[in-house]
């Protein structure tokens, strides 16, 4: 069992196991499955996903930007989805990565982990304006049991020129994933985002730097990387890794959702 998380998200990881499907109602996705490029059409979309995710999974990461790019109906769709998904027993990884200073990232701390409408289990946010500027999501977090993963190292390709910086002889995804493992402690209210396109010394890290840490980890499936290789990839930190897929659940129609999951959960032997 894993110690320390809200009850949630413990019986979750404990009883369904760490994959997490990703909610990503893009322009293309929406397109791929034939519906709507609207609000309407993003939430239909999370729903079908939910409908077949409860079931098999405990986890779900709806990305917050394709809701967003609607305005207000889209923030009333990715509020009904985070609800009625909440209800169906599932995890709700708010995928937003917000990150700013003092009173403004007291506002998304309580926007995302507080009792409102956008109310979700865990949130992903960035460092870069200082991880102790992120301190009001931490706090909220271990008041409500729920996990804020802070960006560590990414997947996207462009990402190399900022995150293989260095200070003092250690890589910014090192550092980050120290402060992690400093600030939660054994309560693992803190983990890290470092993403699975690449291999751990590819990205500055080593599998000590993230001993101890929950490691949401996006890149598999239609990103490239194998649900199999999880070993491979991350080492001795494996046992605490959430690995996410999105876009290989929906590629082949919402009617197909539920086989590509159930394919995903056989590659990690589940």
């Amino acid at each position: 069992m894993v110690m320390g998380l809200g009850s949630r998200f413990a019986s979750i990881l404990e009883s369904r196991g760490p994959l997490c499907v990703g909610i990503d109602p893009s322009t293309d996705a929406l397109r791929t499955v034939g519906l709507h490029d609207t609000a309407e059409g993003a939430l239909e979309f999370g729903r079908a996903i939910v409908a077949v995710s409860a079931s098999r999974v405990g986890i779900v990461k709806p990305q917050v930007a394709y809701f967003e790019r609607f305005g207000s109906a889209g923030y009333g769709a990715l509020e009904t989805l985070i609800r009625e998904a909440r209800e169906a027993g599932l995890v709700v990884i708010a995928d937003a990565k917000r990150g700013d200073i003092g009173s403004t990232m007291e506002g998304y701390a309580t926007a995302w982990l507080g009792d409102g409408p956008l109310q979700s289990d865990a949130l992903t946010v960035s460092p870069y304006q200082g991880f102790a500027a992120l301190e009001p999501v931490f706090s909220r977090a271990e008041t409500n049991g729920a996990t804020v993963f802070v960006l560590s190292s990414t997947s996207n390709p462009d990402a190399d020129d900022v995150q293989r910086a260095s200070l003092a002889n250690e890589t910014l995804p090192r550092l980050v994933a120290r402060y992690a493992r400093q600030r939660s402690g054994n309560t693992r209210t803190v983990g890290v985002v470092v993403g699975a396109t690449r291999d751990l010394a590819a990205r500055g890290l080593t599998a000590s730097d993230l001993d101890g840490l929950l490691i949401l980890a996006p890149g598999f499936g239609a990103q490239g990387a194998s649900l199999r290789d999880i070993s491979d990839l991350f080492g001795a930190a494996s046992t605490t890794v959430i690995p996410s897929v999105s876009r290989s659940v929906v590629q082949h129609g919402l009617a197909n959702c539920a086989t590509a999951i159930e394919e995903h959960l056989r590659e990690l032997g589940l």
